[in-house]
């Protein structure tokens, strides 16, 4: 689906640029759910940027689906991208919102997507708020409602930037257990920034370790565990376990 090879990125021109990271490569194949996982800092989010076709690398390359994307401009429109902030405009009602990617492509007729839309929000658990604004719903509703529009883009890779880093345990819990289920139904690609390493031990196949220094690329690390997968590993012997070799190798990783 995606291959990223000795990718660079710095802040500003000249002699005031500020690295970012260099050397990163990843390989993400087709129905794959990746997480990256480091500090605040280390680039996670400019490299979903630099995927998403929003900024141009200094140096590297990306290969999306078998075909080099050898510019941003390129790349931008053949990923779905969800920021951090669910960003979602207030003056317009659920389905408005969904209706976004429609109104950018326009690739097919507006009755058809506004019914698959209409599928998507009973799939998501939302029947009945096509209706309502964004300030009318939970935290957790207008997640699922970001995500929904994430993938109404139409996508095969969807880019999903901490989507549930603001919302209290409880709640995060409960849409954690929401995405497993429903990734395993929409037969999409996806790559996962979080800082929750049980989140991503829970939800991935493998996890990309990045400490953004310099030439220090990207380690791999793979969970190991069966699917399809129950939340309550989280209290099972061997996932405590995978979660403190993860946790070591970030620090480790920090130190060195």
């Amino acid at each position: 689906m995606i291959n990223i090879s000795n990718l660079s990125y710095a802040f500003g021109t000249g002699s005031s640029r500020t690295p970012v990271f260099s050397g990163l490569s990843m390989t993400v194949q087709r129905g794959e759910f990746i997480s990256i996982v480091g500090g605040s800092g280390c680039g996670k989010s400019t490299l979903f940027k630099i995927i998403a076709g929003l900024l141009e690398p200094g140096s590297g390359r990306i290969t999306l689906n078998g075909a080099e994307s050898a510019t941003a401009a390129k790349r931008l429109g053949s990923v779905a991208y969800m920021p951090q902030q669910d960003l979602l405009l207030p003056w317009r009602t659920v389905l408005d919102n969904c209706l976004l990617p429609w109104e950018l492509k326009r690739s097919r007729p507006k009755a058809a997507a506004i019914a698959e839309i209409r599928t998507l929000l009973h799939r998501f658990g939302l029947d009945g708020t096509e209706g309502a604004y964004p300030q009318e719903l939970s935290g957790g509703m207008r997640q699922r409602v970001a995500v929904l529009r994430t993938v109404a883009a139409g996508n095969d890779l969807l880019l999903l930037d901490e989507p549930f880093g603001a919302l209290d345990a409880i709640t995060k819990r409960s849409l954690q257990r929401w995405l497993l289920e429903l990734w395993a139904e929409l037969d999409k690609t996806v790559l996962f920034i979080t800082h929750d390493l049980e989140e991503a031990l829970l939800l991935s196949d493998r996890i990309y370790l990045m400490t953004g220094r310099e030439g220090s690329g990207m380690q791999e690390f793979s969970a190991g565990l069966p699917r399809p997968r129950h939340h309550s590993l989280n209290y099972q012997p061997q996932f405590a376990a995978l979660r403190q070799e993860l946790e070591l190798k970030l620090y480790e990783n920090r130190r060195s």
